[in-house]
């Protein structure tokens, strides 16, 4: 085989990079693309294709450009890398610009030769990108080999864009509708897991028996699991048989000691300890055990959990981290919080009348079934909790509940009985799927005929409809229309799928039948319920987005049921929450409210408004004694500690058993007065104080202290360098676009561009990143500081797809000549100008390193790209080098005077003749790169010494000189060359 096509050797085939691996053969390369996965790997024939080394020719000293092109044609460049230096081999790859305190769990899980690992951050802080980040760097060292995410039904198609859009992990989904087609195309005796290395898995359908043998025997080598709390159950309670399945499912593949294992969860405590610890142990099973009041105990924990508030990261890398300055200081903008605001209303008299009679008679048929046997009471309790929910949600979802048979009413026994009624009726916190739950409950629980006392109240529900007799609805329309004339785009949540179904009807605009509705003409307004698939709902929402444009008076309105309460990100387009129906349990709200108020979301306050009513006899007790307690713990506490499902359960049935006794007994006592409601009011109140307590001392006990700032600060200055960071990038995306003739409007930070005038191979590298209409009407794209965009926006981070697309442009343009339009980079320039008092010579060089990366599945082989700037004073046969920090100030040397371009061409000319004799200190330095990036490798790794044992780093020589630029002193014969544009004309 030739010397240029050696292993690890550079090539290019097929239009890009490649490295030659060593199953290669003199006739056959085998090789795997620059900075891609052994998935791409391909063989390529060179006697039938073209196949050269990787190399850039020479700069032509014709092709000058002016005092920008150094730093554009640099950025351009480094935005391109896709396996840059600097100690993780996947953050040049990936396309998110993670947060400093990201990347503390990815330290932390380099540390550890089996990654174990308790990921406990606040709602909204970037739990998902934390696990993708670890992901992704574990299968790029070879660490693993594949990932299954295991997650619920809804969430899964989220995860699966998350990985592919973000991370470039492609990953099957596994659910009880697609695992059909997937089985169809297995061999004999194959597993799914065998065939598809990178997978998404319900865990529901996953955890039965049948199926979970199969997952457990072919599981990859690497598992995130959702919302791990509702994987665990707690030891001194009944425990829900589904918690026990998924346990039992997590104990199994936990089992394998070489696993690596990423539990995420925000809510690790649920309220009890014991669930917490059976959650530790299945990190590491030690820690189910281990003393956490001991300072040796936390130190254990603290290898494996990070769990952090809003306010811990809200300012980092500051001085008051214990950093010596606030240099790499970094703000992420959350909310500030959260603006409460309960409203009520009062029924109508005809609404009041219908609740008073639909009490009446759920008293008459629990009290009777209170005689006829235990199976018959629990039903007649489930249908009059049913009845009760539905008449105080609207018209629509009682008389809907009238006229459907009771879920509990085929139950064979009592215990079937609350299998099938709960989960209808009340609102579980640790439900890991709000599938299907947001269905309006039935009542009935006898084949009466329709004509029946139930049917009657139906009748009498369905007048009701309207504001003019439901006030609940009137009171609804009078906020929003508050909210609407402050600006805000807000979510209505309700309990069932008729409310939401109704709501949407009162409040659209029909335009195709001349209906005007309430909140005005330009406010959109949909429904997105249970009744949709997950991927249709994101649809609906991004429709209605796209409905309501980019017009200033336009506004969003989303009615929706808790099928949307958990997993979406909706802070791009929403603003404020509306509580139409309280929910019973307040973790539920806080799931809502966490919809919108999270990393990304541009107001500063969230509006919450509740909406309750005054004399319907539940909702008043359930906000005093649920959702107001739950506010105030997290206000005091930063975080939201959850009520146990039995403590909140154990309240809301002392107030329907009151209500029924009062039906009964046609009592007009006040709430207050019922001693069992007493009783589980302080019940819930002491436990809830006590959970709140375990909290405040554990969040203490347990705060990240395994991986100091300093070194997360050492990290992201070793990455900045390699790839850059967001002033260069805004720098660079302004100076480019007005050269390529785009009109860009704002001065800030933050600015539009509109690229109708720029080359037309631009607009075409653009649409796919941006779309393609925002192209074609030469729409203004909004340019963010903040990485968490909205769609049609772009965010000034390297890894930003616009940002992308715009420096592939200006780096082909540079290395092509021919290109078609405006040319802003160019690889050489000569400037006169009063910033160097010599001639000096900057140099932009691309260097290459070979790692040999050892892991547990065998070492493996990358290579990795950096881009610096040399420089030297005087010729390059005597030169003086300067400092980096020096080399890099050039790049903001300004023009002083015009240079002639012929002298330019015959001064560039003279110096690429002499720049040979440059080539051995490009060589030394290129080595003390290559012992820098080993150093980083180690660093990073430093807790496990076999990690590291068989590292070595190896830079390719000779490097490539991508550019030259010359800087000449300001002199009386320059001044007198003729009068041309700044820097050199091209």
């Amino acid at each position: 085989m030739p010397d240029e096509y050696s292993t690890g050797s550079l090539v290019k085939a097929r239009g890009r990079e490649w490295v030659v691996l060593p199953q290669s053969k003199p006739d056959l390369l085998v090789l795997r693309p620059l900075g891609g996965s052994d998935d791409d790997i391909a063989a390529v024939f060179p006697a039938f294709e073209t196949v050269e080394d990787a190399r850039f020719e020479p700069p032509e000293p014709s092709d000058l450009g002016n005092q920008l092109a150094a730093g554009l044609l640099r950025t351009a460049l480094r935005v391109g890398f896709r396996s840059g230096a600097g100690p993780f081999r996947s953050l040049a790859g990936i396309a998110v610009d993670p947060r400093a305190y990201q990347l503390v769990p990815l330290l932390m899980a380099l540390r550890q030769k089996t990654v174990r690992m308790l990921i406990s951050d606040d709602v909204g802080i970037g739990k998902t990108i934390e696990a993708g980040l670890v992901a992704s760097e574990l299968l790029a060292q070879g660490e693993a080999t594949g990932l299954a995410v295991l997650c619920s039904p809804a969430l899964a198609e989220q995860w699966q864009q998350e990985l592919r859009t973000k991370f470039g992990i492609d990953a099957e989904l596994v659910l009880s509708s697609t695992v059909s087609r997937l089985e169809r195309g297995l061999d004999l005796g194959q597993s799914l897991f065998d065939k598809y290395p990178h997978v998404i898995v319900s865990t529901d359908f996953i955890k039965s028996p049948r199926h979970r043998d199969d997952f457990v025997r072919h599981c990859p080598d690497l598992v995130i699991v959702d919302e791990a709390h509702t994987c665990v159950a707690a030891d001194d309670t009944s425990s829900n048989s589904q918690n026990q399945l998924r346990y039992e499912l997590l104990r199994r593949v936990a089992e394998d000691a070489t696993r690596h294992l990423v539990l995420v969860t925000a809510t690790p405590h649920s309220g009890k300890e014991s669930a917490f610890r059976n959650l530790l142990g299945l990190v590491k099973p030690e820690l189910a055990s281990v003393s956490l009041d001991s300072e040796s105990g936390r130190r254990q924990l603290a290898q494996h959990f990070v769990a952090r508030k809003r306010a811990d990261v809200r300012q980092y890398l500051t001085k008051e981290d214990g950093l010596s300055d606030d240099s790499l200081a970094e703000r992420t903008a959350f909310p500030s919080d959260r603006y409460f605001k309960d409203e009520t209303y009062k029924l109508s008299p005809e609404y009041r009348a219908l609740l008073d009679d639909a009490i009446a008679y759920a008293s008459e048929r629990v009290e009777e079934a209170g005689g006829q046997g235990k199976r018959e009471a629990r039903i007649a309790w489930w249908s009059a909790i049913a009845l009760l929910r539905s008449l105080v949600s609207s018209p629509r979802a009682a008389a809907k509940t009238l006229r459907t048979r009771s879920a509990a009413a085929v139950a064979a026994s009592a215990e079937e009985a609350d299998k099938l009624g709960a989960p209808l009726t009340s609102d579980a916190a640790d439900n890991d799927t709000m599938e299907g739950m947001d269905l309006a409950p039935g009542a009935e629980i006898t084949e009466d005929d329709p004509r029946s006392r139930l049917g009657e109240l139906a009748d009498r529900a369905a007048k009701l409809e309207g504001p003019a007799k439901d006030l609940k609805l009137k009171a609804l329309v009078k906020h929003l229309k508050a909210l609407l004339a402050d600006g805000h785009n807000p979510i209505v949540f309700c309990r069932y799928i008729p409310t939401a179904e109704y709501l949407a009807e009162q409040l659209e605009n029909d335009k195709e039948n001349g209906k005007r509705g309430p909140l005005g003409a330009k406010t959109v307004v949909k429904a997105v319920t249970g009744t949709l698939s997950p991927q249709q709902r994101i649809e609906r929402i991004e429709a209605l987005a796209e409905e309501a444009g980019e017009d200033a008076a336009a506004r969003r309105v989303l009615i929706a049921t808790d099928c949307l309460s958990e997993g979406v990100n909706l802070q791009h387009h929403f603003d404020a929450v509306v509580h139409y129906d309280l929910a019973w349990n307040p973790t539920r709200h806080d799931q809502r409210e966490g919809r919108v108020d999270r990393y990304g979301q541009r107001k500063d306050q969230v509006r919450v408004i509740t909406i309750y009513g005054d004399d319907n006899g539940i909702d008043g007790k359930v906000l005093e004694v649920l959702i107001k307690k739950h506010r105030q713990i997290k206000k005091d506490l930063g975080i939201s500690v959850s009520v146990p499902d039995e403590l909140s359960t154990g309240v809301t049935d002392a107030i329907v058993e009151w209500l029924l006794m009062r039906g009964r007994e046609g009592q007009q006592d006040t709430l207050f007065g019922s001693e069992a409601l007493d009783t589980a009011t302080n019940k819930v109140e002491s436990d809830w104080n006590s959970a709140a307590e375990r909290e405040k001392k554990s969040r203490s006990l347990f705060a990240q202290r395994s991986i100091h700032p300093e070194e997360v600060a050492r990290e992201v200055t070793s990455i900045r360098e390699a790839l850059g960071g967001t002033g260069e990038i805004t720098t660079f995306v302004r100076e480019s676009l007005e050269a390529l003739g785009a009109v860009l409007r704002g001065t800030g930070e933050e600015f539009t561009a509109q690229v109708g005038g720029t080359p037309i191979g631009l607009q075409d590298a653009l649409s796919p990143a941006i779309g393609a209409e925002v192209i074609d009407k030469d729409r203004p794209i909004p340019f963010r500081t903040d990485p968490a965009v909205a769609r049609g926006e772009a965010a000034l981070v390297r890894t930003d797809p616009v940002v992308g697309a715009l420096a592939a442009h200006v780096l082909n343009a540079a290395l092509d000549k021919n290109v078609l339009g405006a040319r802003p980079a160019r690889r050489c320039g000569v400037v006169t100008t009063d910033a160097v008092g010599t001639m000096t010579t900057l140099l932009l060089v691309r260097y290459r390193f070979h790692l040999t990366l050892p892991s547990r599945n065998g070492d493996r082989q990358i290579v990795a790209e950096d881009a610096r700037l040399l420089a030297f004073e005087g010729s390059a046969k005597n030169a003086v080098w300067l400092t980096p920090e020096r080399a890099a100030e050039l790049l903001d040397a300004t023009a002083s005077v015009s240079t002639d371009p012929h002298f330019g061409e015959r001064t560039m000319t003279r110096v690429l003749t002499q720049l040979p004799s440059a080539y051995d200190h490009l060589g030394v330095y290129g080595e003390e790169l290559a012992a820098e990036l080993d150093a980083s490798h180690r660093r990073v790794r430093a807790a496990s010494g076999e990690i590291v044992r068989g590292l070595s780093v190896t830079a390719q020589k000779p490097a490539d000189v991508l550019g030259v630029y010359v800087y000449l002193p300001t002199t009386p014969a320059a001044s007198a060359a003729p009068a041309t544009a700044p820097g050199v004309s091209a």
